[in-house]
């Protein structure tokens, strides 16, 4: 096992657990631990005026500290106390994985870190981002309830063969932003790639569509009025450029409503409007509304071809409770419903989400295909028939019937048995010797053996994965492109052991470094490094060298001449050692 498991983890089914990596907490350099402290000294400053007030409150529950990256292990321990887990994973994860974790209480966090080049934002999911942005409001109850909800929800969504195209195109484009010496035109070809993919999806799937849900609420949520909001989303929360411009009025703000669900996102650009809800129970009466557009929960013709048009591993549940899993390729309709589906491949059959004893993958190799509605003539649905009904239409073992369906299906053949679920309505009736038409289509022949017919009168639910989680073998985590770790050398090195010494100093566990000459060694050796440089200010300051804290301030001025675009991160930073020592 590559983590610590506790009981909320233990709960994992093993096709999430292949998504989980160790933390690998050495791995972290002095200038990560640096950039994090940087961020979050920033944000905390920031964000106690302009967030929700549950982020303050988070940070203390989920024991979150603003001086050290947080050790997942540490995490763990705490956030038990509220219900819910973390783990750590490489970079992003397909969405519907995501939000299954969220469906278990567990946190996914991609436990690699932002270059210091990359400090105020990345398109890559990292550990400011998760664990500085998510984490904190989960100690919110009713949001943590959103959040689990959401995962339940979305993890039935039922995606396209596209959705999981432009997935890859974003993971490959998160992971070559954030690698060192990536060639701008590699960018720009990978982020026109993700624009083409955007403007080419066609008719959003549901997933696309809770995504965009996801995205304004989860990732870049405003709540409380139009007027005066405060931040919540993670996305906001953990980037230090973006909660300040949202703040301004070029970002237009939208009462919360399920339209946002039609609202697409450039994850490649700053967001032009955002949604504000007036509180975290408004997201679940939404979610709760969109939920009930879904094909989970409205099945039919049009769910069974969501299914159908997905390619991917999907179920359908009857009205009696069968649930048939397997990839769908087609469906029979007649006066817009459907009359009879086929799967292709490996099919389970389940009921209230177990696997049905002797209808397993292994017993439905090459696909499994049933009728669905009422027979003719006959006001009464198999479903509905008691045992005297059944005896009546002669719908029992040891008789040859043909059973004619509305629809122009046929079913004629021996009843061996029938399989009946816990209310004694009867689920499955099983031939042998049977033929199945459509007009003049043969859809079963005899020598292909039994033949399991479902019994149902209409498709209550469609959704994505299997009813059964144990049916099917679901360990198939292929990752194209695995997150790009910086290439050391030895001036990088050097430069980490002087962002160690600092840090050790400021800890109190090596006090006989010179500071000034760490000062001399960053000024000839490593004249563009800014964060060092305010560190070793703030002790000064807090040593009363105010000598040294001048030749620091000076030689920091000079380098925003130089690099205008780090003017802004120097002066936030020697603003918030200063705010300090005024308090």
């Amino acid at each position: 096992m590559s983590y610590e498991s506790n009981p909320i983890l233990d709960k994992l089914p093993e096709h999430l657990q292949q998504f989980i990596k160790p933390q690998n907490y050495s791995d972290y350099t002095a200038i990560n631990q640096a950039v994090w402290r940087y961020v979050m000294r920033k944000n905390v400053d920031y964000l106690s005026k302009v967030a929700h007030k549950s982020y303050l409150d988070g940070l203390a529950k989920t024991g979150i500290s603003i001086d050290d990256i947080p050790n997942m292990y540490g995490m763990n321990r705490i956030l038990q106390e509220i219900g819910w887990a973390a783990v750590a994973v490489d970079g992003f994860i397909p969405p519907s994985a995501f939000m299954e974790f969220q469906a278990y209480n567990v946190l996914v966090i991609a436990s690699d870190i932002r270059q210091l080049e990359h400090i105020e934002y990345t398109p890559a999911p990292d550990i400011i981002h998760e664990g500085a942005g998510h984490a904190p409001i989960i100690a919110n109850p009713e949001y943590a309830e959103y959040l689990r909800r959401f995962g339940e929800i979305g993890c039935k969504a039922i995606s396209s063969a596209k959705d999981y195209e432009l997935y890859e195109a974003v993971r490959h484009l998160s992971i070559i932003k954030e690698a060192q010496g990536t060639p701008q035109d590699k960018i720009d070809a990978a982020e026109k790639q993700i624009e083409y993919l955007q403007e080419n999806m066609g008719e959003p799937s549901e997933m696309a569509l809770i995504r965009n849900l996801h995205w304004w609420t989860v990732e870049y949520g405003l709540i409380g009025t139009v007027q005066d909001p405060k931040i919540y989303g993670a996305g906001l929360l953990s980037s230090i450029g973006e909660s300040a411009w949202c703040m301004t009025d070029d970002v237009k703000k939208i009462p919360y409503s399920i339209e946002a669900a039609h609202t697409p996102f450039d994850i490649t650009k700053p967001q032009p409007q955002l949604f504000v809800t007036p509180d975290f129970a408004y997201l679940s009466q939404v979610l709760e509304e969109f939920a009930n557009t879904m094909a989970l929960r409205k099945g039919g013709l049009s769910g069974i071809k969501k299914l159908i048009n997905s390619k991917e591993l999907g179920t359908i549940e009857l009205s009696t409770g069968i649930q048939i899993s397997g990839n769908f390729k087609s469906v029979i309709e007649h006066e817009n419903k459907p009359v009879y589906f086929q799967t292709i491949g490996k099919t389970a059959l389940a009921y209230r989400e177990k696997e049905l004893v002797g209808h397993s993958t292994k017993h439905h190799l090459d696909g499994f295909g049933s009728p669905i509605g009422k027979l003719k003539g006959i006001n009464i649905a198999i479903e509905d028939m008691s045992p005297r009904d059944l005896k009546a239409y002669n719908i029992f073992e040891g008789q040859t019937i043909t059973l004619d369906f509305e629809g122009g299906i046929k079913i004629h053949g021996d009843i061996i048995t029938g399989t009946r679920n816990l209310r004694g309505e009867i689920i499955l009736i099983t031939f042998e010797n049977c033929t199945v038409t459509h007009g003049d289509t043969i859809l079963f022949k005899p020598e292909f053996g039994l033949y399991h017919m479902a019994v149902g009168e209409r498709i209550v639910s469609a959704f994505n994965g299997p009813a059964d989680l144990g049916s099917f073998d679901l360990i198939t985590h292929k990752i194209t492109n695995t997150t790009i770790k910086p290439v050391k050398n030895a001036k990088s090195t050097q430069l980490e052991s002087y962002y160690q010494q600092v840090r050790d100093f400021r800890e109190g566990k090596n006090t006989t470094i010179s500071r000034n000459k760490v000062f001399q060694e960053l000024k000839n050796n490593y004249p563009t490094d800014w964060l060092l440089c305010v560190e070793l200010y703030e002790l000064a300051k807090t040593n009363n060298d105010t000598e040294f804290a001048q030749e620091i301030s000076e030689h920091l001025e000079n380098l925003k001449q130089d690099q205008p675009k780090l003017g802004h991160l120097i002066d936030d930073g020697l603003l918030l050692v200063n705010q300090s020592f005024v308090l």
